[in-house]
């Protein structure tokens, strides 16, 4: 593992919207398996309801989408990752401290550029870009997507 996605990332991959194309270019060219934490699974599952919700997608089309993030479990495509909680907490109360200010980021963010440093994954994937903002503060290679 190289990479960590955000949840938003991950989304697009696997509901289409408009940076699934980007984001399926990227997953072409990425060294795999991506990390999936405990984090994702709450956030991209909850987003994909959301959409039901919204009426963005169908029922069927969010359990697709669910099916496909097991299969790509299942395949090694992504990779049950688990940082160390407290480890997450110290680092996101760090990031918060020097950043959120600056920066502007949101509590969820900051969890996930905070599980990349302490999983050890240099490159910083997301959509988001204050969220990038705060990857690249954090001395994370963030690439254009």
């Amino acid at each position: 593992m190289t990479a960590y996605a955000d949840t938003g990332f991950l989304c697009s991959l696997y509901a289409k919207d408009a940076h699934s194309e980007r984001a399926a270019a990227r997953m072409a060219r990425q060294r795999l398996p991506m990390p999936v934490t405990w984090l994702h699974q709450l956030e991209l599952r909850n987003a994909l309801r959301l959409r039901v919700f919204r009426k963005e997608i169908s029922g069927e089309q969010r359990d697709a989408s669910m099916n496909a993030l097991l299969a790509d479990l299942a395949s090694g495509v992504l990779e049950h990752a688990v940082p160390s909680l407290p480890d997450m907490l110290i680092e996101a109360e760090r990031l918060s401290a020097l950043h959120s200010e600056t920066i502007g980021t949101r509590s969820l963010d900051i969890l996930h550029v905070a599980g990349s440093l302490v999983l050890g994954l240099p490159t910083f994937l997301s959509f988001d870009r204050r969220q990038c903002d705060l990857a690249k503060a954090a001395g994370l290679n963030v690439p254009v997507l």
